[in-house]
């Protein structure tokens, strides 16, 4: 009961803070950045309350499809607003609280006919920890990605509401921090392609096939945008094409295998 108390909890903490920034944006006010940050802050064990109560299973770890999301979403919460203490990047939050709220509802309303872990593979929990923190991280660079094509669109167009550049840094600070997000995403990815190859018995079995081959290839993705931005200069609309290309293959590879395991062949 209490872990659904703290559920609640942390979703009203994300919706309230990012209902302020948004009523405050779309009167082109300046955002209390103490404020939301704080109403996240708090967010943040209130959720953990809950998550560790839906994945720590008398019989097991539940690392089901509605479990993950809310993991997924606790993280970028916590990335979000570790980011915003050191980068001017509150408008993130727009999309980063709701992000993190869905997730959490969704667990909360739907279970997936997930078997429970009992035992795991010597250094496979370090390639699901490492697997869901590049998942973590690269999902916070497509929604950044995302909010710098939205300041590109306001910058080119003058003569419509530009209130999210009002919490937004400079568009070369905007940019530099992307490929700091998909470069620290990247290696985080590799380690967990390297760790996966090295403890499970069999990463190209057929049930994790399509998973492995979708991600490499969002690697490669990754790593062609990396190497294109550092040698070439790459930036703008082909640095933002790159990343929502590359996370959405990321996205399919790694929700669309267990929606179609959990969901629909219910192999789990």
């Amino acid at each position: 009961m209490f872990a659904q108390f703290a559920g609640l909890a942390a979703i009203a903490c994300y919706s309230i803070a990012c209902a302020l920034l948004c009523h405050r944006l779309a009167h082109k006010q300046a955002p209390n950045k103490l404020l939301i940050l704080s109403l996240g802050f708090l967010a943040l064990p209130l959720h953990g309350v809950h998550l560790q109560h839906q994945i720590y299973q008398h019989n097991g770890l539940d690392l089901g499809l509605f479990n993950i999301l809310s993991l997924v979403g606790w993280i970028i919460a916590c990335l979000h607003i570790a980011i915003c203490s050191y980068r001017p990047l509150l408008a993130a939050s727009v999309v980063a609280y709701p992000a993190a709220a869905l997730g959490l509802l969704s667990s909360m309303l739907f279970h997936a006919p997930y078997t429970p872990i009992t035992s795991l593979p010597r250094g496979a929990e370090g390639h699901i920890i490492l697997s869901i923190f590049a998942y973590s991280v690269l999902f916070m660079a497509a929604l950044h990605a995302i909010l710098l094509a939205i300041q590109n669109k306001e910058l080119k167009n003058r003569t419509k509401s530009r209130s999210l550049l009002l919490v937004l840094p400079p568009l070369q600070t905007m940019e530099s921090v992307l490929f700091d997000m998909i470069g620290f995403g990247f290696g985080l990815l590799s380690l967990a392609i390297i760790s996966g190859l090295l403890t499970l018995d069999n990463i190209f079995a057929q049930h994790l096939l399509h998973k492995t081959i979708l991600t490499i290839l969002a690697w490669c993705i990754f790593g062609v945008l990396l190497m294109g931005h550092y040698w070439r200069g790459w930036r703008g609309q082909r640095a933002i094409r790159f990343t929502l290309a590359g996370f959405g293959v990321l996205l399919l590879g790694f929700y669309g295998t267990k929606v179609v395991l959990e969901l629909i062949l219910q192999r789990v």
